[in-house]
């Protein structure tokens, strides 16, 4: 089984950086969803890249998950996400059509929310049936710009139209595409060759691939989602603001149950990269960043934003900024301290108030 993972797709933020390098929670969008897959047993993974191409392919290469296989495709001009697919495809063998395993799962880059047990289960009902391809679908309270679901009375699915192309009665439908599917290989590429770019974008919609099939005659099933949050997509910043929020409150819900105290979890930001040792202690509005490690029985807290550094066991930190520093077990630090980088504060010490602590 492959994975073509779009890399690009979607409207693209106003910022130095391209959209899959966007971080959520310290980490870029697009490891988010490599993350999800490397909970699967897949033989290749090919991300399509286009706009920034080189800076995703040097983060992917050396931040995704080291067990999955991943090989890199530019899509050089920018035409559609069914174009981006069908590039992708070029990536995997010839004879995947005649494997056992051969089916393909496709996904966007910028879904960075989307879970390992979700993609499971997609595969699962997908490979248990007889259909050529599975849809993750989602139910949402605001539909706005998410390709809607259209089923005939019987249920079955017969066309994705986008939210630019819906006329009213389609734009009032609540079910939407997530841009997740699995096809069976055999039918995809002959599918995509079958698009035409007639919609307002002028573009190759991956979409119209259901249309294709279904009237091709060929059984199509779908899955929705049970947390219509995993299919939330990010084309701007609203709606990172949104993802992280969401991601967060993940985090937050996952590291409580192993036994973390949170004085308040709404005021607790932890990156994806932390790590926190058994019976910590958060106070409000503490921001731990980057590979930060905390020790066991450590406290942190209030108003500290801690970056990159290891802080020891029982060691207790308020109203500080500290990072790339060191702080042993049983220190404390604060209030109103500055730990710059390279900063070392030996087991026990007490640094007192407005401590400026430094490599020098």
């Amino acid at each position: 089984m492959a994975v073509v993972l779009a890399a690009g797709e979607g409207t693209r933020m106003k910022s130095s950086l391209p959209k899959p390098l966007h971080r959520i929670c310290g980490r870029p969008m697009i490891l988010h969803v490599l993350d999800a897959l490397s909970e699967l047993p897949l033989d290749k993974v090919v991300v399509v890249v286009g706009h920034g191409s080189e800076q995703v392919t040097k983060v992917v290469t050396a931040e995704a998950p080291a067990d999955l296989h991943i090989e890199f495709v530019e899509q050089a001009t920018q035409r559609g996400t069914g174009d981006a697919v069908a590039v992708g495809l070029t990536a995997l063998p010839e004879n995947l059509d005649t494997d056992t395993d051969g089916d393909v799962i496709v996904l966007p880059g910028d879904t960075p929310l989307i879970g390992s047990e979700t993609i499971e289960k997609l595969v699962k009902v997908h490979l248990e049936g007889d259909q050529v391809a599975t849809l993750l679908t989602a139910k949402v309270p605001d539909p706005f710009g998410y390709g809607r679901i259209l089923r005939d009375k019987h249920g079955d699915v017969l066309r994705i139209v986008e939210h630019a192309d819906a006329d009213g009665d389609t734009q009032e439908i609540d079910e939407i595409c997530t841009s997740v599917y699995i096809f069976k290989y055999s039918v995809l590429g002959p599918g995509l060759r079958r698009l035409v770019p007639q919609n307002q974008q002028k573009e190759y919609y991956l979409t119209d691939i259901v249309g294709v099939l279904a009237d091709a005659g060929y059984r199509l099933d779908t899955i929705v989602l049970e947390d219509f949050t995993e299919a939330m997509g990010v084309n701007d910043k609203s709606q990172l603001a949104a993802a992280s929020a969401v991601l967060r409150d993940r985090i937050n819900a996952s590291w409580m149950k192993a036994g973390v105290a949170m004085e308040d979890p709404k005021k607790c930001y932890i990156d994806a990269s932390v790590v926190l040792g058994k019976e910590v202690t958060l106070y409000p509005n503490t921001i731990l960043r980057g590979t930060t490690h905390i020790g066991d029985f450590a406290k942190i807290g209030p108003n500290c934003d801690i970056t990159d550094c290891v802080i020891g066991i029982g060691a207790e930190i308020t109203n500080t900024v500290a990072e790339s520093s060191e702080i042993a077990d049983f220190a404390k630090v604060g209030p109103f301290a500055y730990l710059s980088s390279g900063t070392i504060i030996d087991t026990k010490v007490a640094t007192g108030p407005f401590y400026f602590g430094s490599d020098q």
